[in-house]
């Protein structure tokens, strides 16, 4: 890690390029190329990967792909926030059996360590922005390192990419076989942010908010019950300081101006998914796992008892 933060800060002065022997290093290669030539520096140029030329548009995966022999599902979740994609991430990382990333965690863990980096983080997150390209990269290395060091392979990534920049760069290091985009009306987005709570003891993650929106204009009608905490977590409930609704509004603009992109960029691969959650999980999670062609006896057999 000592690498990655030496190369991190040296990009920025752009005085060298060190390169670490880990496996994703590419990415952070490639961005610190990137932020040298968006400073007037001249750099000998990167030679962009086959995947990332433009390519025609694709109708998105007829058929799930399957990962390449010898490794796991390598699979990023896309959505606004307040969507669900730490939800179904981390239950599609039970069932698969590889690690859910969640770059919303990381940031969350730096913002709890009272580390160097947790004042500027919390300003921007509590005003809504994006955190910039190499905050994200850096966080994501380190938790990737860590991975590997513990004998993970395959990823479920929640949070990232968010932007075309990180996509490309994503796309330069390793193959992703499936996106799959999240989709939720946005009257039902808003009141699910505010309505999220943490426990502040064991930190699970629950929300108050009843949703029930009728149908109007050929859209269906949508019911989302509340997902209420156990009897020992009720009086240790908070609220995250970045979940009000101007906060929330301003974060979903933010998103549907530098995210969209993404979904067109993987798209045209031929590697979306889009995915419209009907309500909530009870019946949205069995026409996922239909989507992906998955089947979760655990889960039949809890419903049916």
């Amino acid at each position: 890690m000592a690498v990655l933060n030496r190369l991190i800060s040296r990009s920025r002065g752009c005085s060298a390029i060190i390169l670490s022997s880990y496996p994703y290093s590419h990415s952070i290669r490639s961005f610190c190329f990137k932020s040298c030539e968006s400073s007037g520096i001249n750099l000998p140029p990167i030679v962009p990967s086959p995947s990332s030329t433009s390519t025609p548009a694709s109708p998105g995966p007829s058929v799930i792909p399957t990962p390449r022999e010898g490794r796991n599902v390598q699979w990023v979740f896309l959505g606004c926030p307040g969507v669900g994609k730490g939800t179904y991430a981390a239950r599609l990382s039970t069932l698969l059996g590889v690690p859910h990333i969640s770059t919303g965690d990381l940031v969350r863990h730096e913002l709890s360590s009272q580390g160097p980096l947790s004042s500027q983080l919390a300003e921007i997150v509590n005003q809504g922005k994006l955190l910039s390209d190499e905050i994200i990269i850096n966080l994501l290395s380190k938790r990737l390192e860590a991975g590997e060091a513990n004998g993970e392979t395959g990823f479920i990534l929640d949070g990232f990419p968010r932007t075309i920049r990180q996509a490309e760069i994503l796309e330069g290091v390793t193959d992703i076989d499936l996106v799959i985009n999240l989709k939720l009306r946005e009257e039902a987005l808003l009141a699910k942010c505010l309505g999220r709570r943490i426990c502040s003891e064991c930190g699970g993650n629950y929300n108050v908010a009843c949703i029930d929106i009728k149908g109007e204009d050929g859209s269906p009608q949508m019911h989302m019950p509340p997902l209420l905490p156990p009897p020992n977590c009720e009086s240790k409930l908070i609220t995250r300081s970045d979940d009000t609704e101007e906060v929330v509004k301003e974060r979903l603009r933010v998103y549907n101006e530098m995210s969209r992109p993404v979904e067109e960029f993987y798209r045209r691969r031929g590697k979306l998914l889009e995915f419209d959650l009907p309500g909530g999980i009870p019946e949205s999670w069995p026409r996922l796992l239909q989507a992906l062609n998955l089947d979760d006896n655990d889960n039949k057999e809890s419903l049916a008892a």
